[in-house]
């Protein structure tokens, strides 16, 4: 009888009552890394360096748009089904 009450004064001082709550992890840094600089014309540019440089810009530019984007809406669905689980 002694064994018993010791038994269950150490099981139940294990339980516990507290509620985990696990935070949805916050973006890491390397993630957030800014977006390649465009190019620049020289004061002595021809047109054709101009429309080169456009060009350029303009994939640099769009290709950084779509990663962002596309990283952004991943992060908030998968934000918001970490949610909707608790």
């Amino acid at each position: 009888m002694k064994y018993l009450i010791l038994i269950t004064l150490l099981l139940s001082g294990c339980s516990t009552t507290v509620p985990v709550t696990a935070k949805f992890p916050e973006v890491p840094n390397n993630i957030m890394a800014k977006c390649v600089q465009l190019q620049k014309l020289s004061d002595d540019a021809k047109l054709s360096d101009v429309s080169k440089t456009i060009t350029i810009n303009y994939s640099i530019y769009y290709e950084c748009a779509v990663k962002t984007d596309a990283w952004i809406e991943w992060y908030q669905l998968q934000k918001n089904i970490f949610e909707s689980v608790k």
